[in-house]
């Protein structure tokens, strides 16, 4: 057995955003692999946060990407209506606590006015031309959008075809895609 399973290394996923025209669009792949093995299709990496108003994906180790899930949605209650705030306040805490600074994941947020992309680093970086990818197919994924972001098609179009491209190209990421979507209501 491999160093890597032994460990229960977790590898792969695929995260994007897409903003355009007022709504933001987070989607995400279903697999997950340990090792070479794909031992999960349909994993919810995606998924709403703050009572629906803000959005986040995931990418890296499972269980280390739900302890930041709970821990943002502790600094939305903290710091309501303010995603910059409570990502900052998250990231410090990220980088500084000796237990957070051991997790393995990266983070794609939103809600309707803005999209930043968290890592353990303490990195709050807000996506240029309001599209993003993290994850081992995210690059491929954000080069999609990127292609795709000055046609006619809308923000989940566009990041639906982007997965696609991505799951065709990163043999980490497959075609059982979640999106979450969130309008700009002002």
């Amino acid at each position: 057995m491999s160093d890597e399973i032994q460990a229960g290394v977790w590898h792969g996923t695929t995260i994007l955003t897409v903003r355009k025209s007022g709504r933001v669009v987070i989607a995400g792949d279903g697999q997950v692999t340990l090792g070479q093995t794909v031992i999960k299709n349909s994993a919810r990496k995606v998924r709403p946060l703050g009572n629906g108003g803000v959005i986040a994906g995931f990418a890296g180790a499972t269980a280390d990407a739900f302890t930041l899930f709970e821990r943002l949605e502790a600094r939305l209650e903290q710091y309501p209506g303010q995603l910059m705030r409570a990502c900052v306040e998250m990231a410090k805490d990220w980088r500084t606590d000796r237990y957070l600074r051991r997790l393995e994941a990266m983070m794609i947020v939103a809600d309707p006015k803005l999209s930043l992309v968290l890592t353990g680093t303490g990195d709050v970086l807000e996506p240029e031309g309001g599209v993003m990818g993290i994850g081992s197919g995210g690059m491929y994924a954000l080069a999609a959008a990127r292609a795709l972001i000055d046609t006619d098609h809308d923000a989940e179009t566009i990041a639906r075809k982007a997965m696609e491209i991505a799951a065709e190209i990163c043999v980490y990421t497959n075609t059982n895609v979640t999106v979450e979507s969130l309008d700009d209501t002002a």
